[in-house]
């Protein structure tokens, strides 16, 4: 029997049990089938400041089980946690590959997206290349993150029955408005992508390919942005303690 068992492992860990498997084009397969068929889903990109949110948040750990929701591996720590744990996962996806699969998907269907959060001038640089890149995603909202008015601007949102809402306000801020929020959708694909839109908008420059496919953009963006490093301690290192303790207790058990 797989270590995986929601009636055995810690609440927090329970998505590790239904956590999307298969990789990144099975994925993007799946998310063009539902908004083709007007299907609405929560897309949650975890990684170890998620769960380590949901092992003290009640809200984090129920909106990872609700239905509805779809959880995807974003960071190679929970693909080898998962392993772990027995659940077979192909590779990590990423939001910001995801987020760019969306604008694209919405590009040659023409598709309605919503954008909320980041600076002001992130947002417009964004805007800006959809409009050059993009010309058949159909911007019907954007706002930036900082006018703190989160359940007025989702409420706004909603009643435009977008096709596709991409959120960045950062983990799990943008997680738990998404999630309150989510049963006033009825159709749409809403995701939650923390600091995507300085990536998709140009001003920020992604890893190189070659260090994403070697799994080591977490310690590319740390370099390049030491201020991370408070945030890597109070979330990577205790997920990784965290896994240990709970294999141990797990085989103890047996």
């Amino acid at each position: 029997m797989s270590e995986v068992n929601s009636k055995r492992i810690r609440a927090s860990f329970a998505v590790l049990e239904s956590i999307f498997g298969a990789g990144k084009a099975e994925f993007c397969d799946l998310a063009a089938e539902r908004l083709a068929s007007g299907k609405r889903a929560l897309i949650v990109t975890v990684n170890p400041e998620i769960i380590m949110n949901a092992e003290r948040d009640p809200q984090c750990e129920e909106l990872l089980r609700a239905p509805g929701v779809i959880s995807v591996p974003d960071g190679i720590a929970v693909v080898m946690a998962a392993r772990k744990f027995g659940k077979q996962i192909k590779e990590r996806i990423t939001g910001v590959d995801l987020a760019q699969f969306f604008l694209e998907d919405a590009d040659r269907h023409s598709y309605s997206v919503a954008l909320y959060g980041a600076k002001p001038e992130v947002l417009k640089a964004l805007c800006e290349r959809i409009a050059a890149e993009w010309p058949g995603a159909r911007v019907v909202a954007a706002y930036d993150g900082y006018n703190h008015k989160d359940d007025a601007i989702m409420d706004e949102i909603a009643a435009l029955e977008p096709d596709i809402v991409l959120v960045a306000l950062g983990v799990p801020r943008q997680e738990k408005l998404l999630y309150s929020h989510f049963p006033k959708f009825n159709k749409g694909l809403l995701m939650g992508v923390g600091g995507s839109f300085d990536v998709l908008s140009g001003l920020k420059k992604r890893a190189p390919a070659w260090i994403r496919r070697a799994n080591l953009e977490w310690l590319y963006r740390i370099l390049r942005e030491p201020s991370r490093l408070p945030r890597f301690f109070r979330s990577n290192l205790p997920f990784v303690r965290l896994v240990r303790s709970e294999r141990r207790r797990l085989k103890g058990r047996r």
